[in-house]
């Protein structure tokens, strides 16, 4: 803040400053998860990575109250700055930290106690049940760890110091890479060494985000204002909403997925596993895109935030064009490469039999067909949230995901088994569409370049210089 006027500096250059490190920092976490089932498909079996697609809902819940608090903390520090109300944005950091804390600590200790339960929930299958739990139990533990830390950066980026919220995931994701090959291929741990090398990843991580508490630019953090409040515990949630329902669409549609694989494998000829494992890892590889969008999207919110909160709508409309062009340009690429190397990009997580090979390219295909459209409807969601209209936001997010894939996934496979799963993704990315370009253009034209008072004002200038004249 002290270095970039995010009211007066060139935009580009801002969202070039916000955008990168955020777009770095969220493929680095997407990639943890990732990369544990690269050696997995490798060290262990493909069917292995089930396990870690069963406990990825698990990871998702608890990524979606860390993002909230940290991206709602974001939203509300660049607000309340932008308004010049520094005490409350020391106020609503504070306590979207401390919430962060108590809802970690609490999430930890359920999983471990209901590991089985939440395993058959979330689709375990007899084959995948004893690779879920060396896995997740483990992870469990890590819990605490995860959260704080990505609530942690979320707030760096928005202080002013995206290189470091960077290079704080950067760290923990090549821990990680060096960690599993060792605890897999060296110690041969399996499962549960790939789960003890993302642990030991997340608690570097968290550890150099906890030292940047005491070098915070735009704000102080002392013993004085650490002060549980629930109305900032409230304001921060509340703003980080969109964020949290974005992740948490994630489980239900994983949930739904596992479940519809498991009604209707067996009547096909892949049986439930392989559809089980396959789609986890599209998911997963769409996940990394997906990242550089929501990177830029939220490299974009303190910008968007400060200026709409200065009623700068001029420059808040400037920087959305800008993410939305990109955005868009990225999706496009992705589209390219699921319809055309799908064979390349499932190889990277080991080999498989023909089958697992034909249902993979098919995931690619068809349920990733308008992968297109993911741009403008992850971009909206975030500009929504950016101005503190966290309905409209979480509406947007929850279109996609709960309102129109669940239904469609469910009725398409009554009719077409599995492969009615995967026609779900394109029916689900066109509505979604349609619904945030509509909302997002009826937005901006309520935007205007000068606020209403700012108008008057010079109005009011221009006939005093008339009548001087006169």
């Amino acid at each position: 803040m002290k270095t970039l006027d995010l009211g007066k500096e060139k935009i580009g250059k801002l969202l070039l400053t916000f955008s990168l490190p955020c777009v770095i920092s969220l493929v680095v976490n997407a990639l943890y998860n990732m990369v544990d089932q690269i050696f997995i498909g490798w060290g262990v079996n493909y069917l292995a990575n089930g396990a870690t697609n069963v406990i990825f809902p698990i990871v998702v819940i608890c990524m979606s109250f860390a993002l909230m608090f940290g991206d709602g903390t974001s939203a509300y520090l660049s607000l309340k700055l932008g308004e010049n109300k520094k005490e409350e944005a020391e106020k609503g950091v504070v306590n979207g930290i401390l919430i962060s804390i108590i809802i970690s600590v609490i999430l930890c200790a359920i999983v471990l106690i209901f590991l089985p339960q939440l395993v058959n929930i979330f689709g375990g299958t007899d084959t995948l049940r004893d690779y879920c739990f060396d896995y997740g139990y483990v992870i469990a533990l890590g819990i605490p760890f995860l959260m704080i830390g990505v609530t942690l950066n979320s707030i760096i980026r928005a202080d002013g110091s995206p290189r470091y919220a960077m290079f704080s995931m950067v760290i923990g994701a090549v821990l990680n890479i060096i960690l599993d090959p060792i605890a897999i291929f060296v110690f041969h741990m399996g499962v549960r060494g790939a789960a003890i090398a993302t642990v030991i990843s997340q608690i570097v991580t968290f550890v150099i985000n906890i030292l940047y508490i005491r070098k915070f630019k735009s704000i102080s953090v002392t013993r004085e204002n650490i002060k549980p409040s629930l109305k900032y515990m409230t304001n921060v949630s509340m703003l980080g909403i969109s964020s949290f329902i974005t992740q948490m669409a994630i489980v239900f549609v994983i949930t739904t997925e596992n479940t519809l694989y498991n009604i209707y494998g067996g009547a096909s000829k892949f049986g439930a596993d392989i559809p089980i494992t396959v789609h986890g890892i599209v998911m997963k590889i769409n996940m990394i895109l997906v990242s550089i969008i929501i990177g830029i999207s939220s490299g974009s919110q303190p910008i968007i935030g400060y200026n709409y909160g200065a009623k700068k709508f001029d420059r808040v409309k400037k920087a959305l064009k800008y993410v939305l062009i990109i955005s868009t340009a990225v999706s496009t690429v992705s589209l390219i490469l699921f319809q055309t190397i799908p064979e390349a990009l499932i190889g990277i997580f080991g080999s498989g039999d023909a089958t697992y090979n034909e249902f993979a390219c098919l995931a690619f295909r068809i349920f990733l067909m308008l992968a297109i459209c993911n741009g403008i409807q992850i971009s909206s969601g975030i500009f929504f949230q950016a101005i503190g209209k966290p309905t409209k936001s979480a509406f947007i997010t929850l279109s996609r995901q709960v309102l129109f894939f669940i239904p469609s996934a469910i009725i398409l496979s009554s009719k077409f088994g599995v492969m009615g799963v995967l026609y779900a993704g394109p029916v689900a990315d066109a509505l979604a569409f349609i619904i945030s370009s509509t909302l997002l253009i009826l937005e901006t034209k309520k935007l205007s370049s000068k606020p209403k008072k700012e108008k008057e004002e010079m109005q009011e200038e221009n006939i005093d210089k008339l009548v001087e004249i006169v």
